[in-house]
């Protein structure tokens, strides 16, 4: 038993000087890159796996199209990033192989697909998720999530915090005994700091009076705890926004009630809580093949559906009838992000004609519906026709 606890307890500091180390380098990074001052703009397009390599093929469209005179003036160039499929991680024994991450490194910002995860069970190696693996890596610590449904009177954006929490060392937790089992949660001043002036400065520069953070700091007291008062100092700096404050299971109902969800605004979670909300929020829009996630970093900013890579499909054979909606609306993040508001512009609208308004082609996941190829068509001439 001595031995097994030496052994726990000698990971643990391993891990602990990680984290410090992790913490002082954060505080390194000041400055967003400004893209408006750059000579050309390099955005990878990443497939990944599962349906992945599907959607992005339809979003590589949609966005080269949008950008046609830009690519062509060598303003913006589309970098094909091939190698984060689950077989060659599998391989390299790796989340994100390295000369995968290279290449990675080398754009601005990314278009990526879903990519997927080893579970346990599965007999894959217990690789850490190569999107936990990217946002660390990159420190691309915002996970900006909008949620709107115009006829429920729903207009929300949700600022997960994307690099601690309960996911920063999700795969490093520690069998110390065949009974005991522990895993870990993190939670330092600058991420927690960074993550709420965003969600506030956000709230500022969009009109929005409400904040609501959303923990369990009644339970989680430490982490969670600090994460709750960081968001209460940040919050004195904008007194003309309101910071109010909820547990994160009373939230997940204050989803569903008429009566109060379309009084929240803007909200600010730690990682898994931000997670889990954002799931249930995409699914009162439409589902989560209608969201559209951005990965914000002062660096590197990365966009991606907020749904999985869906094997069962692929095993189906019925990938090609994937719904292609939220990597349509992360490529319209993305362009907003980048500084193109018009092009960003007539693709939300496009969007919400197709999937809200007309509804002529129509994807159901299924062979009943539309394949991926006839929606981004469909999208495209939307487009022509504004």
């Amino acid at each position: 038993m001595e031995a097994k606890i030496k052994e726990a307890t000698k990971k643990f500091e391993e891990l602990l000087r990680g984290q410090l180390e992790r913490a002082e380098k954060m505080k390194e990074n000041k400055d967003f890159t400004d893209y408006n001052a750059l000579d050309k703009i390099v955005i990878g397009i990443v497939p990944g796996d599962g349906i992945g390599p599907i959607i992005l093929r339809e979003a590589e469209r949609v966005l080269r199209f949008l950008l046609e005179d830009k690519v062509k003036s060598g303003k913006v160039e589309l970098k094909n990033i091939d190698g984060l499929t689950i077989e060659n991680r599998v391989a390299k024994l790796k989340s994100i192989p390295d000369d995968v991450m290279d290449k990675i490194k080398s754009c601005h910002v990314l278009l990526k697909g879903p990519t997927t995860t080893p579970s346990k069970g599965d007999g894959l190696p217990n690789l850490e998720s190569a999107n936990v693996t990217m946002r660390k890596e990159l420190d691309l610590f915002a996970n900006v999530r909008p949620v709107k449904v115009p006829e429920k009177n729903i207009d929300w954006t949700f600022f997960r915090e994307n690099t601690e929490g309960s996911y920063a060392v999700g795969s490093k937790g520690i069998n110390v005994t065949d009974d005991v089992a522990v895993d870990f949660c993190i939670a330092t001043t600058e991420g927690c700091e960074r993550i709420a002036r965003a969600a506030f400065e956000f709230a500022k520069n969009n009109g929005k009076k409400r904040v609501s953070a959303v923990t369990k700091a009644n339970i989680i007291k430490t982490t969670d705890g600090k994460f709750l008062d960081i968001c209460k100092e940040v919050a004195k700096d904008y007194p003309d926004i309101t910071l109010d404050s909820w547990y994160v299971d009373i939230m997940t109902a204050n989803l569903i009630n008429e009566d109060i969800r379309s009084s929240f605004e803007v909200f600010v979670l730690p990682n898994l809580y931000g997670d889990i909300i954002t799931d249930e929020a995409a699914q009162i829009q439409g589902g989560v093949g209608t969201a559209g996630s951005s990965n914000i970093g002062k660096k590197y900013a990365m966009f991606e559906a907020i749904h999985g890579s869906a094997p069962r499909m692929i095993e189906e054979g019925i990938g090609e009838y994937a719904n292609p909606s939220s990597i349509f609306k992360a490529t319209e993040m993305l362009l907003r992000h980048i500084g193109f508001i018009n092009e960003a512009n007539k693709l939300d609208e496009a969007l919400n004609k197709c999937i809200e308004i007309e509804k002529k082609v129509v994807v159901t996941g299924n062979k009943d519906g539309a394949t991926t190829k006839e929606f981004a068509d469909y999208v495209m001439q939307t487009v022509k026709a504004l």
